[in-house]
C-alpha cells in the first residue's frame, strides 16, 4: 500500500482538529468525482437527513476506492460541499466511521448555494494515492 506522511501541525501552524494540514506520499494519483447519495440502483438515499446522505456517499466512495485497489487509508484529500454548514457535525461524525481519525486526510468543508438537485444536502470528492502495487479491480 501507499506510504503516506501526515503532518498535523507544520511549524508555525496551529494543530487541527479532525483533519491533517499536509498529507504527502508517492504513487499514482486517483481522483474520485463528487459522490452523491444514490444507492447501487440509482435510488436517492436520505431525503432531508444529512447523516444518511453522508453514509451513502461514503459507501459509494468506499466502492470507488476499492475499484482502484484502494481504501480510505489511501485518501489524501477530501472536499465537502454542504448546502448548509450546520450539517457539518453530522457529516463529520459519519466520516469518522470510515476514516482513521488518528490520521485523517487533508480536508476542506465549504457551504455552497446549491447542488444540482434541491434535495441534495452535500457532495464529497476525494484524492488518493495508489502505490505501485495497487491495480484496478
Amino acid at each position: 500500500m501507499t506510504r503516506l506522511t501526515h503532518i498535523s501541525a507544520p511549524p508555525g501552524v496551529a494543530p487541527s482538529d479532525g483533519y491533517t494540514h499536509v498529507v504527502t506520499g508517492t504513487g499514482r494519483l486517483v481522483a474520485l468525482a463528487g459522490q452523491l447519495p444514490f444507492d447501487e440502483k440509482g435510488e436517492f438515499v436520505g431525503v432531508g437527513d444529512p447523516a444518511a446522505q453522508t453514509r451513502q456517499i461514503f459507501e459509494n466512495m468506499r466502492r470507488c476506492l476499492a475499484a482502484a485497489g484502494l481504501t480510505f487509508d489511501d485518501v489524501v484529500k477530501l472536499t465537502y460541499y454542504l448546502t448548509d454548514i450546520a450539517h457539518a457535525p453530522a457529516v463529520l461524525a459519519v466520516r469518522d466511521e470510515f476514516i482513521d481519525t488518528g490520521r485523517p486526510p487533508a480536508s476542506t468543508v465549504v457551504q455552497v448555494v446549491a447542488l444540482y438537485r434541491p434535495d441534495l444536502l452535500l457532495e464529497v470528492d476525494a484524492f488518493a494515492l495508489a502505490g505501485d502495487d495497487a491495480g484496478t479491480a
